[in-house]
């Protein structure tokens, strides 16, 4: 099963909420790259398709963590799959279309310049990160207050500048929190430990 058919499978069977269809219509789309992005220029998965990779990490992770007993008994983090489905697999909708294909030249390891191709960031809608992913799926359907303050705190403390803001999200929004952690693992170590085999 490639990695779309996987998003597919995964949305299909857990987002049943009014205007679901909608969204993952514009998704599977001619006017939305989200299978073919990358998620990044160079960072983590910056490569056709990874940004696809890296929701579907993200959804692996946090499910992973809501499953831990501590997460369940003693945290109280029960959440419905649509919920978690929602959180993880469409936190990063801000970064579909845009990214653009370009080139650069760099020097090889004898020290001669060479044309290598890369992703040039060029965000037509530049309405933040988090933010942005919760205007897209707006648009398309409803999401709950919790499933917003998670997607737009996702990137938790380290792209905000307003940290209280961050700090009373997660207390009031413990998905947040719980899907923080699951991107951040997906980025840092499942990202990277497939990057360096």
């Amino acid at each position: 099963m490639t990695n779309k058919e996987r998003f597919i499978d995964i949305f299909r069977t857990n987002i049943k909420r009014e205007g679901a269809d909608k969204l993952l219509e514009y998704l599977t789309g001619p006017g939305c790259d989200f299978f073919s992005a990358p998620a990044s220029t160079r960072y983590h998965n910056a490569w056709e398709g990874g940004l696809c990779a890296h929701s579907l990490n993200v959804y692996d992770c946090l499910c992973d963590y809501l499953d831990r007993t501590a997460a369940k008994e003693k945290f109280g983090l029960l959440y419905p799959a649509e919920s978690v489905a929602i959180a993880a697999l469409l936190h990063d909708l801000c970064k579909t279309n845009v990214y653009k294909c370009s080139t650069r030249n760099v020097k090889d390891e004898s020290g001669r310049w060479k044309t290598v191709p890369y992703y040039e960031f060029d965000d037509q809608l530049p309405y933040g990160h988090g933010e942005k992913s919760v205007y897209i799926i707006s648009g398309y359907m409803k999401l709950t207050r919790e499933e917003a303050f998670a997607i737009r705190y996702h990137m938790g403390f380290s792209e905000e500048s307003n940290v209280r803001n961050v700090g009373a999200a997660f207390e009031k929004f413990p998905l947040a929190v719980a899907l923080s952690i699951a991107d951040t693992e997906a980025t840092f170590f499942v990202e990277n430990e497939k990057k360096q085999s």
